[in-house]
């Protein structure tokens, strides 16, 4: 029963005086004892093709701080490893007769396996995974302790425990798949976390689930199709990245060069180094010593498929085709971390935040939607669509059932029919549509409310063609190509009548040359893609220039930039409209993705792009693409402007 107490007061609430629920102490060996919850847990520990005995398997849950706590619990890239972000054992040292520094363990036998058999508790909910550590290879040079595996589990059953005869392989492609579906959560191996918000909560849960859209946990073999089967893997990148995991893993551990784990040591810069943390590091940093751990794989790899030529960068990237055409406009994120797209063919689809088609074959249709290539959340997550031949706005429940179809032509604002180029939701859920024609605001109802075609927010012949709304619920509007190419426009939502009162206009400087998208900021600063001069610009609320006269360029890996969005920490994600490539710079403008950027696979231009709860980066170019970790999380924004637009506020 002590294992059951002590495992449910830490719980969820890691925060609350459990200190990640980690069991210190010096290493104490014993017995293993039947444990008194859960049922029983088998698996294997295998570096590359070799089992590796006497590992110590350790079983953590993901910290999460109490509601509303925010980001306390919370791991991740740039997050230092903390009391309130290490992970919660759920094994007991009474139980299975072993612990150590780093928690309770039980060990693997000399053919690698192991058992769990019901030493463990732990919470519906809880997000879980397995950690090993250490053992010998079984090369005649002793134990590795730099060998350190993974692989997830997923969320815990809603019963506390997991299926009898659940079977785990732990080996690099598990840890390669763990690695990439926690990197948004994930300091190192072992601080995990994140908040205990709602939003929190749901991010962490689909990035644990995709770890499933990698590999195969009871073979421990990289897949090609996602179990949707509607998703292409990269199953040759992953067993690269397995492989050069398992040269230091077959080995003796040293960190004296030239030794393999002294390489992945000094292309990873992890300190205390193991290989599920060099993992990891990877994962955070994609464009980071690419040559020098390519080298690390093998001529002769334990792990095939593999990789044949060095790869631009190491992002994991799935690519979902099924079930869709290849004609898309923009994406939307959901609060339940589903991407809603819309395609000319089939209308609104909807896939899951793992990619499985949830709108059926033929999508959501009909009611007026014809063509349309902008999508919108708004705060109830109910999705609107517009633009391309339809004239009407379109809006479905979350669960895609038809709610509106406002015809637009009959409203007494029908310039709104002439090129629809966005559509943005504010705080209030009001909707605004830039046109090239004015900017139109509708109720949530779809009734209208006003139409801005005068004064000096306006400069003919041109209009509106991107949208954003800010926490403020103040919107901004991008010109449509206009005589005056370098001025963005800010829209009061709190006017009398909801009526949009001009609040801000501003020209020139920051390096604004045909502004196109607009993302704002954590701190309410507008980003815009430049269409001329290969650069974006930043401008603060206030309409102060904060980035210089030539904006911020990242070389040829930035080319006639389209679309951006900003993640969890306020970094900046760019696509090129003639260039594959995507690009990363911090909120001052530094570039953290290299000169070329990194590579989205499908080797078309990035059409839109949105990061998720998770840290995931969706895009849309040649098909519909997750790139998995490589953003911090973010709120699920109330307002998608035209190319997508992100607060960048973690959950």
């Amino acid at each position: 029963m002590r294992v059951e107490l002590a495992v449910a007061a830490c719980g969820l609430l890691v925060l609350a005086g459990c200190s990640g629920g980690v069991v210190g102490g010096n290493e104490t060996e014993g017995s293993q004892q039947a444990g008194v919850a859960g049922a029983r847990l088998t698996g294997v520990v295998h570096g590359g093709q070799n089992p590796i005995w006497g590992a110590h398997v350790y079983w953590f849950a993901a910290a999460s701080g109490a509601s509303g706590v925010g980001a306390a619990a919370y791991g991740g890239r740039g997050i230092a490893a903390s009391a309130s972000n290490a992970s919660a054992s759920l094994l007991n040292a009474t139980d299975t007769g072993y612990s150590d520094s780093v928690g309770a363990y039980v060990l693997t036998g000399s053919d690698g396996s192991f058992s769990i058999s019901g030493d463990y508790t732990c919470t519906a909910g809880q997000q879980v995974y397995l950690y090993s550590l250490g053992g010998d290879p079984g090369l005649g040079t002793g134990a590795n302790a730099a060998a350190g595996l993974m692989a997830v589990l997923g969320s815990c059953p809603t019963a506390g425990t997991f299926s009898s005869g659940l079977y785990v392989v732990v080996n690099e492609v598990s840890t390669v798949a763990a690695a990439y579906a926690m990197a948004g959560f994930a300091t190192d191996a072992t601080h995990v976390g994140s908040s205990g918000t709602a939003l929190a909560l749901t991010g962490i849960a689909n990035a644990f689930a995709n770890a499933a859209n990698l590999e195969t946990i009871g073979t421990g073999v990289a897949l090609a199709t996602t179990p949707a089967g509607n998703g292409t893997v990269p199953q040759a990148e992953i067993n690269t990245l397995a492989d050069i995991l398992a040269a230091c893993v077959n080995s003796n551990g040293s960190l004296v060069s030239p030794a393999p784990c002294y390489e992945l040591e000094m292309d990873t810069r992890v300190s205390p180094f193991d290989t599920a943390k060099a993992a990891i590091s990877i994962a955070h940093s994609p464009v980071t010593s690419v040559a020098g751990l390519y080298a690390l794989s093998s001529s002769t790899p334990p792990f095939a498929p593999a990789l044949t030529a060095q790869p631009n960068d190491w992002t994991v990237q799935i690519a979902f085709t099924g079930g869709l055409t290849s004609s898309f406009g923009t994406l939307a994120i959901d609060g339940s971390g589903n991407a809603w797209v819309a395609e000319y063919a089939n209308g609104a689809v909807k896939l899951s935040s793992s990619g499985a088609v949830l709108s059926g074959s033929g999508g959501y249709a009909g009611y007026g939607l014809t063509g349309p290539e902008r999508v919108a959340i708004d705060p109830s997550g109910n999705a609107w669509f517009t633009g391309g031949g339809t004239r009407y706005i379109v809006e479905f429940s979350n669960a895609g059932s038809f709610i509106n179809s406002y015809d637009a032509s009959e409203s007494g604002v029908s310039s709104f029919v002439t090129g629809a180029n966005g559509i943005v939701v504010d705080g209030s859920g009001n909707v605004w549509v830039p046109t090239v024609n004015g900017l139109a605001e509708f109720a949530n109802s779809g009734l209208p409310i006003g139409f801005v075609v005068s004064g000096p927010q306006w400069a003919s012949p041109g209009g509106y063609a991107a949208g954003a709304a800010d926490s403020s619920g103040n919107v901004w509007v991008t010109p449509y190509l206009t005589s005056a190419p370098d001025f963005l426009t800010a829209f009061s939502t709190a006017a009398s009548g909801g009526s949009g009162e001009f609040m801000l206009l501003y020209t020139g400087g920051g390096g604004l040359n045909y502004p196109w998208a607009i993302a704002i900021d954590g701190s309410g600063n507008g980003w815009v893609t430049n269409n001329v001069g290969n650069s974006i610009s930043k401008v603060s609320s206030a309409g102060v220039a904060l980035s210089p006269s030539s904006g911020f360029t990242a070389g040829a890996g930035l080319v006639a930039p389209y679309c951006l969005s900003v993640d969890g920490a306020s970094n900046v994600w760019v696509g090129g409209d003639t260039s594959e490539n995507i690009v990363e710079f911090n909120n001052s403008g530094i570039l953290l993705s290299g000169g070329s950027g990194l590579r989205t696979g499908d080797q078309n231009p990035v059409l839109s792009i949105a990061v998720d709860g998770s840290g995931n980066i969706w895009t849309i170019a040649g098909s519909v693409n997750e790139i998995l970790g490589a953003a911090v999380p973010v709120v699920t924004p109330l307002s998608v402007g035209v190319k997508n637009n992100m607060l960048g506020t973690r959950p």
